[in-house]
C-alpha cells in the first residue's frame, strides 16, 4: 500500500502499486517515490524529466550563492614592504567581505628559512589586521618552505572595513567626473 499525492500535491489517498501506476499511465506521468521511510510510504505522480530538471536548477542555485565555497589565495614574502602589504590586506578584506575563504601563504626564499619567527610574526600580524573581516581556521602552521594560514569570512553582519572603503560615488557620477576631466590643465586653452 502506498500514499499517492498527484502533481498539485493533493492526495488521492492510499492504493496499491499496480493501482497507482494505472493511474500515473492514464494521466500521462510517472509514479516517483518521495518519502521511502513514511508508513506507507509517499508516492507522487509527476512528469520525473522535470523534477529531475527542477532538482538539478535548484542544486545550481545553492551553489552559485554559496561564495564560502570558493577559496582566494595570497602569496607573501617575509620582506614585503608596507605598500605592498597593504594592498593585499586590501584584496583579502574586499575577498572576505564578498564571502569568499582568503588562504594566505607567506614564502621563505633561501635563507630566509632561518629567520622563521619573523614570518610567524607577520602572519601572525595579518590575522589580527583581518580579524575584523574574518577568522582563523586554525593556527599558522609551517609547511615545507612556506607558512600557511586560512581565514572564513565572519557573519556578513559582523564584517568591518579596516583597510578599504566602498565607493560613495555611483557609476553615473563616475561618468560625470570623466567627462569633466576635459578642462586644460595649464588654464589657456592649448594643449
Amino acid at each position: 500500500m502506498l500514499v499517492i499525492v498527484d502533481v498539485e500535491s493533493k492526495s488521492l489517498g492510499v492504493m496499491g502499486l499496480a493501482e497507482a501506476m494505472t493511474e500515473a499511465r492514464k494521466r500521462g506521468l510517472d509514479l516517483v517515490e518521495v518519502n521511502p521511510a513514511a508508513n506507507p510510504p509517499v508516492c507522487k505522480i509527476l512528469d520525473y524529466g522535470k523534477y529531475l530538471y527542477n532538482l538539478a536548477k535548484k542544486e545550481k542555485d545553492t551553489r552559485k550563492n554559496s561564495a564560502a565555497t570558493k577559496l582566494k589565495e595570497l602569496n607573501f614574502h617575509m620582506n614585503i614592504d608596507e605598500h605592498d602589504y597593504g594592498v593585499k590586506m586590501r584584496h583579502a578584506e574586499e575577498f572576505m567581505f564578498k564571502g569568499m575563504k582568503v588562504k594566505l601563504q607567506l614564502k621563505f626564499r633561501g635563507r630566509e628559512m632561518m629567520h622563521q619567527d619573523i614570518g610567524m610574526e607577520l602572519i601572525r600580524r595579518m590575522r589580527a589586521d583581518l580579524s575584523q573581516v574574518g577568522v582563523a581556521d586554525n593556527e599558522p602552521k609551517l609547511i615545507g618552505k612556506s607558512i600557511n594560514l586560512m581565514l572564513s569570512p565572519l557573519p556578513a553582519r559582523k564584517r568591518v572595513r579596516k583597510f578599504s572603503h566602498e565607493s560613495e560615488t555611483l557609476p553615473e557620477e563616475e561618468e560625470e567626473l570623466k567627462n569633466d576631466d576635459s578642462t586644460p590643465e595649464n588654464g589657456n586653452g592649448s594643449h
